[in-house]
């Protein structure tokens, strides 16, 4: 019985960081690239316009940002729980 409330303990955090890394993928793709991109178009960065940048290169970007920041918190986790090999 103490296993199982273990993993689901767990399998609960693990689901609360998913969630919160795709709620920042979604505002830095979508809310950057398509709701605030007219706001962010009066910025300019090396020529080009920030709400564009944010659509076309920034988005990419922060994803592969947050799969290195999900590798280290799930590491964390693993060995928070003992599930480290």
């Amino acid at each position: 019985m103490a296993k199982t409330k273990h993993a689901s303990a767990y399998w609960k955090e693990n689901i609360k960081y998913v969630l919160i890394l795709l709620l920042i993928w979604f505002l830095v793709s979508f809310g950057a690239g398509v709701l605030f991109k007219d706001a962010l178009n009066t910025i300019k960065i090396g020529g080009f316009k920030l709400g564009f940048w944010f659509a076309q290169q920034g988005a990419m970007y922060v994803f592969v940002i947050l799969i290195f920041v999900y590798v280290r918190i799930m590491n964390r986790l693993d060995k928070k729980y003992g599930y480290d090999a």
